[in-house]
């Protein structure tokens, strides 16, 4: 089983988010990341998630997914060139005699500094998740206090076809989203 990214396009509605992740429960399947956000598209929202799953197994999820009410469009990011992120905030213990080799260790993966205080700092970065991880190693042995990291999500590369005009929730659900 691999990490799979699904990109699903489904309508701005109470209820949907739950029926999404439902069909993922009844099937067996976890969830490894969720994040949700509105569009450009007025009244369509975006789900990115990311779930371990074979190429078998993520089609007939993809399948299920598309017989949901209210869901536009699914696409599975796996073999098509795409730019996936996630970002994170870290409070780690920092007093005055640690602070210079903790803000170099967050300096060499651009980690920002968003706040500091007497005895700890809070950190931003943006990445893969590996990258993410990374700098939790090395922020662990001067203590992490609070760590809260959003799901990843994904977008396609510019080399795919790119849509030449807004489409409406109807037309993505029905396939005649390009010129």
């Amino acid at each position: 089983m691999s990490s799979r990214t699904l990109i699903l396009h489904v309508e701005d509605l109470p209820g949907v988010l739950n029926r999404v992740t439902s069909l993922f429960r009844r099937r067996g399947y976890n969830i490894e990341s969720l994040a949700v956000g509105r569009t450009e598209i007025p009244g369509v929202s975006r789900m990115t998630i990311v779930m371990e799953a074979d190429d078998d197994a993520a089609r007939r999820i993809e399948a299920n997914i598309y017989k949901l009410v209210n869901v536009l469009r699914v696409e599975d990011t796996t073999h098509r060139p795409n730019l996936t992120r996630e970002m994170a905030l870290i409070k780690v213990r920092a007093d005055h005699a640690t602070r210079a080799s903790v803000m170099s260790l967050a300096d060499v993966f651009r980690a920002r500094v968003l706040d500091v205080g007497r005895e700890e700092m809070i950190f931003e970065i943006t990445g893969i998740r590996d990258k993410i991880d990374q700098l939790v190693t090395v922020l662990t042995p001067y203590g992490i206090v609070e760590l809260v990291r959003t799901g990843a999500i994904a977008m396609f590369r510019s080399a795919d076809p790119v849509r030449t005009r807004r489409e409406s929730p109807k037309e993505m659900a029905d396939g005649n989203d390009l010129l």
